[in-house]
């Protein structure tokens, strides 16, 4: 008997995913055992699609079992292929086809809005599919926290698939990497694969940041890439916070920094509360960081998903101490801080009273005018113009979304 090795997942909850239990053996040819409930319909698909990938890796022996729960094809074959590599060296990758929508240039601008970004674990397929019906700004296919220890061999494999075979409906395609050094590994899975923007935990040093640019370097060379790809660090420490204006301006394609509250409260030897003053003076200094760097400042993820009024009280602190967006763990989460970042009404009519006042003073060779009691400078009107482009751009997207089928 040879080593068997285990990958995927099993169980009555478990959807659109499939466990594989493989042991390579000395004689006897392929030897498939299917288990599934869609059996009747996918048993061809699903044992030509084996056999191909084991052709593939040159396996010619071996005795597999298929736990299956209706599982997609690049499903399948991230599963095959993980289990696989845990029992051969080999540098060939089975990799499945583009989506049709995702062969076209899926680049994202540096200014792109980043309100709402949804994390997905990076081993749980059945929550990739739909993810990108939600509408968030961005998805964040997670292989740090939301992956146990033992299954980030896997996962790897799962979202450089996710990454070619599923269609996030213009959402920005993130992947938050594992801990630097370690996370430099994953560089490998994912780097060819048209991801928009790497999110770098726990960062806490520039050349953590440097690390990562120099790997992204040598794969893009390798694989002759030549798209952009943006990097949003998370603080969650005391030393990050103390180092984040210099981790901000680590590198040009640095577009965002986020703070992680809970890995930050637990570093500093606190619990954190929904009123957030034990984490106050560290969401000033990432917003004055990223202000002052010229990045998009992302508050933390808010823990409790069934409280959604108070998601939405805390979202609306969040935009006043000067952030653009926040992550969510749940879809729910995204429609609450979307309406709260979202200009209202009669923050629009001001901006708009601002800028004709001013456009109005201008053209009488003044440069500073009084709108009511206050005083309006180039500066306020700066803030103005940001509120009518953030406003507009929203409504857009709203109705873009709206309009898709």
């Amino acid at each position: 008997m040879g080593k068997i090795v285990t990958c995927g997942n099993q169980g009555e909850r478990i959807r659109s995913d499939c466990q594989v239990i493989l042991e390579l053996t000395d004689a006897g040819g392929i030897d498939i055992q299917l288990i599934s409930k869609v059996k009747s319909l996918y048993e061809d698909s699903i044992i030509t699609l084996t056999k191909e990938i084991f052709s593939f890796f040159n396996i010619a022996n071996a005795r597999i079992q298929i736990n299956d729960s209706g599982a997609l094809p690049h499903v399948i074959a991230a599963r095959l292929e993980s289990a696989i590599k845990l029992l051969i060296d080999s540098d060939k990758e089975y990799l499945p086809d583009f989506h049709p929508d995702n062969k076209r240039d899926l680049s994202t601008p540096r200014e792109k809005h980043r309100i709402s970004r949804l994390y997905i674990p990076g081993n749980s397929p059945e929550l990739m599919i739909n993810a990108g019906l939600h509408h968030p700004d961005g998805i964040i296919l997670d292989l740090e926290d939301a992956v146990a220890p033992d299954k980030k061999h896997e996962a790897r494999f799962m979202v450089r698939n996710a990454l070619r075979a599923i269609y996030f409906h213009g959402a920005e395609r993130m992947v938050r990497i594992n801990q630097i050094p370690g996370g430099i590994a994953d560089l490998d899975y994912i780097i060819p694969h048209k991801v928009n923007l790497l999110l770098i935990p726990k960062c806490e040093y520039p050349e953590q940041i440097k690390q990562v640019n120099k790997r992204i370097g040598i794969i893009s060379t390798k694989c002759n890439l030549n798209h952009k790809i943006w990097l949003m660090p998370i603080i969650e420490s005391a030393k990050g916070i103390i180092n984040a204006y210099d981790i901000a301006t680590s590198a040009n394609n640095i577009v965002a920094m986020a703070i992680g509250l809970e890995d930050y409260t637990a570093d500093i030897g606190v619990s954190r509360t929904r009123e957030g003053t034990e984490s106050f003076v560290a969401r000033n200094k990432i917003v004055i960081a990223c202000k002052a760097a010229g990045i998009q400042a992302i508050d933390s993820v808010f823990s409790d998903i069934n409280d959604l009024e108070a998601l939405y009280q805390t979202a609306l602190q969040s935009k006043a101490l000067g952030f653009a967006g926040m992550g969510c763990i749940h879809p729910r989460q995204i429609k609450p801080i979307r309406e709260a970042f979202t200009p209202k009404e009669e923050e629009i009519d001001k901006a708009k009273k601002i800028v004709t006042a001013f456009e109005e003073a201008q053209s009488k060779g003044v440069n500073v005018v009084v709108l009511g009691s206050k005083m309006i400078d180039p500066a306020v009107v700066k803030q103005a113009l940001n509120t009518i482009a953030l406003a507009i751009s929203m409504d857009r997207l709203e109705r873009n979304w709206r309009e898709q089928p």
